[in-house]
């Protein structure tokens, strides 16, 4: 498809864009730390990303110690030795929000960037912006802990942009983040190039790209991530049906085609491509469907599995295929197949979608859980010392995770081994996420029928044991 070409001084958002982007930024912190202040946070993602990433600012062996093994281990993701930088400043979990804020919040200019080289007007533009920032994965994922590949939404945007109008810099940045951010969406640049490679005729930057993506699946998944966990790579388990390595996995892929079938047609995939489609549903029809090629990997992984979190629109599964949904879209506005033409119906109906989609209702509701109970936590938390060998449950992990020694009271690892920790941090009326409330229960009888430990804050079902001093 030709493209218009970014005229000179084009560059940079306009004031109501730069103005738009800052508010939501704003919007997406406060959110990210009001969810964190009540105790909603959990140990995955961000108490996992938070553990490795300070003791990468303390010069210390970044294994996340409820995990077994180094933060790379995990997806490769090499942002996080960047990242690590601000903790060096300050060594605080806000930091993560405050990234993560940025990042979602500045997709919104190379959306408009994108919108007007496909040749869309800047009032039209500006509406794709807006349909991008109000897309209600965006606020959603913003509510769920931390990930890194939230920085790559913005390089997918800009590496298409850039692509189209030949920055090279710009381009190659792009790739750099998008590879670094999560080994899975090497797969993502791979398609990426196929798909400039033939449909936008970008040869020399196709081959780039299409090498870059395949060489680094390799070598995450074969080199970086078994190295450093001694295992496959995460979430293999999730297709155990096609087999149990990733080489067996595409294998399977290719010589079973049947079984692949079996799972993609399924009443939850297609609940699953109703959410996705819905925000956007006025402009996802017309020719311009090859401009989704790109998306093909991350929604093929999301289709072809039973794991559910995989199929909505509040974590971050889908973050790799909304920017080629948007750009289906402004090419069909442009186009004149949409259904929606004018930007007044376009805002009306994502403001609509959003309503229906977004999850701030969360904060009138089921964050409010532990309110009762907020300045007991509080002060129980405040009270486990910089060195403690620390357990405690998911929801409080996030809150003591700047240590090397962090453990999850989670039934998966029950029985437990009191002889290796200093301090016991329960909350014995909430059992929360991978957990019962007879394991919780259990464990504080196991803790306090143990000589060696003796409660130092009890207060409203919220209980600190500590370890008592050895006696010489």
């Amino acid at each position: 498809m030709e493209v218009s070409q970014s005229k000179p001084g084009g560059f940079l958002p306009p004031r109501s864009l730069l103005i738009g982007m800052a508010i939501g930024a704003v919007i997406l912190f406060i959110c990210a730390t009001v969810r964190h202040w009540l105790f909603q946070s959990t140990a995955l993602d961000l108490g996992f990303f938070d553990q490795a990433i300070y003791l990468i600012s303390q010069g210390e062996y970044p294994r996340v110690s409820f995990r077994g093994f180094h933060i790379l281990g995990d997806h490769a993701a090499f942002l996080v030795y960047p990242i690590a930088i601000f903790y060096k400043i300050y060594p605080s979990v806000y930091w993560l929000f405050f990234i993560q804020a940025i990042a979602l919040a500045i997709g919104a200019w190379p959306t408009w960037q994108l919108a007007k080289q496909t040749g869309l007007g800047e009032k039209e533009s500006l509406t794709m912006a807006l349909v991008y920032g109000l897309y209600p994965l965006i606020f959603n994922i913003n509510l769920f802990d931390f990930h890194t590949e939230v920085i790559a939404v913005p390089g997918l945007l800009w590496a298409v942009w850039s692509a189209r109008a030949n920055k090279w810099g710009i381009f190659l940045i792009s790739l750099i983040i998008i590879l670094a951010s999560k080994a899975v969406l090497s797969l993502t640049v791979f398609m990426l190039g196929i798909w400039l490679l033939i449909w936008e005729r970008k040869r020399l930057m196709g081959l780039i790209t299409t090498g870059a993506g395949i060489a680094w699946f390799i070598i995450t998944t074969k080199g970086i991530i078994p190295a450093f966990s001694g295992e496959e790579a995460a979430a293999v388990g999730r297709y155990s049906f096609l087999g149990d390595s990733v080489t067996e996995i595409i294998l399977n892929l290719i010589l079973k085609p049947q079984i692949v079938l079996g799972m993609l047609f399924t009443l939850d995939n297609l609940f699953y491509l109703v959410l996705l489609t819905a925000p956007i549903i006025w402009g996802i029809w017309g020719k311009a469907w090859a401009m989704a090629i790109p998306a093909i990997p991350a929604l093929f992984v999301n289709l072809v599995t039973d794991y559910l979190p995989q199929k909505d629109l509040i974590h971050q599964y889908s973050l790799p295929i909304l920017p080629f949904l948007l750009l289906v879209v402004m090419t069909h506005w442009y186009q004149g197949s949409s259904w929606l033409k004018k930007p007044r119906w376009i805002i009306l109906w994502t403001a609509i979608a959003f309503l229906a989609l977004g999850k701030y209702t969360y904060f009138f509701g089921r964050y409010w859980h532990h309110w009762g109970q907020l300045a007991n936590l509080q002060t129980a938390v405040s009270l486990v010392q910089p060195g403690d060998r620390v357990l405690t449950s998911p929801h409080l992990a996030a809150h003591l995770s700047h240590r090397p020694d962090l453990e999850l009271a989670i039934e998966a690892e029950a029985p437990f081994d009191l002889n290796r920790f200093d301090a016991v941090l329960l909350q014995t009326n909430y059992a929360g996420w991978e957990n019962s409330q007879g394991t919780v229960e259990a464990l504080a009888q196991q803790v306090s029928q143990d000589s060696a430990f003796t409660p130092e804050y009890q207060e409203n079902e919220v209980i600190l044991y500590r370890r008592a001093p050895s006696i010489p």
